[in-house]
């Protein structure tokens, strides 16, 4: 009977999905654990924080946690911790991030982005996901490898939130309001080319796939 338990235990465990503890999964955690903070502080009490400190402290969770981003896929591969887990954990909390941030900035004063601009990021955001997570699924994810134009969208996508969170003239002189705008609408464009761009690599793969289904 132990035996048999014991051999039970192992055929389980052989097919267990084996989830690292490192510290680059613990950046990536911590940025999901960042995000209720950048949409709760603004709903916090009047007396706790004024308008520009809650503008403040989220620009500064925002910013910390844009930092992870970058921090923990550079461990990730200078100390050679890369995992299927992390490699999955990672987009999704870039896209939890964005698209939080995105849907409070809806809501704060009377909108500090446009809803068109919201919703092309967040649909697109969700649209690539799943085509990668299939690409991936039929062992085709370098079609739909991070391209120049993504890495462009991105750089503008996490100046542009950060501004526009802060919502006030910067130092004197920047704008952080017009200038978030403008990125995030420049963002948006190059989400609509992004996404085009990828939906076309992977087209072969969709087209061959469905012509087999029928």
């Amino acid at each position: 009977m132990r035996r048999r338990y014991t051999l039970a235990a192992r055929h389980y465990n052989s097919y267990t999905p084996h989830m690292p503890f490192n510290i680059p999964i613990l950046l990536t955690w911590l940025r999901v654990a960042l995000i209720p903070l950048v949409v709760g502080v603004f709903y916090l009490p009047v007396t706790w924080l004024t308008p520009h400190e809650r503008n403040l402290a989220a620009t500064l969770i925002f910013i910390v946690a844009a930092v992870t981003d970058w921090f923990d896929g550079f461990l990730a591969r200078r100390w050679n911790q890369t995992s299927a887990f992390g490699a999955f954990l990672d987009p999704v909390a870039d896209k939890l991030m964005v698209a939080g941030a995105l849907l409070v900035l809806l809501n704060l004063d009377g909108g500090r982005c446009h809803p068109i601009v919201a919703f092309i990021i967040i649909g697109r955001e969700i649209t690539i996901s799943a085509l990668r997570e299939w690409m991936a699924q039929i062992g085709a994810s370098k079609s739909v490898a991070v391209s120049s134009i993504g890495k462009i969208k991105t750089a503008a996508q996490m100046s542009a939130i950060p501004m526009l969170l802060y919502y006030d003239v910067l130092w004197g002189a920047i704008d952080t309001r017009f200038w978030g705008d403008l990125l995030l609408w420049l963002a948006s464009v190059l989400t609509v080319w992004s996404m085009f761009y990828y939906l076309k690599k992977a087209w072969p793969m969709i087209k061959e796939r469905s012509g087999n289904l029928s």
